[in-house]
């Protein structure tokens, strides 16, 4: 069990340390900037909330826990 998990945390980080090079290299410029994004700036106030781009990082996680979850069960 240990070594599954062992196993699982690397796996983790490198899909970290992937989506921390596609953000550094601008792969990712477009997130953030979706239609429904609100961006709303009134003198020196500025508001972003990121409502769509929340929408897919949710699903994306959604999906991911699925997936995870399914292969435990077996």
């Amino acid at each position: 069990m240990c070594r599954a998990a062992g196993l699982w945390l690397v796996s983790l980080a490198l899909a970290l340390l992937a989506l921390g090079f596609m953000a550094w290299w601008g792969w990712l410029s477009w997130f953030g900037s979706l239609p429904g994004d609100l961006r709303i700036q009134s003198g020196r106030m500025r508001l972003f909330v990121p409502i769509t781009s929340m929408v897919i990082v949710s699903v994306v996680l959604n999906l991911i826990l699925y997936l995870v979850m399914s292969l435990f069960r077996r």
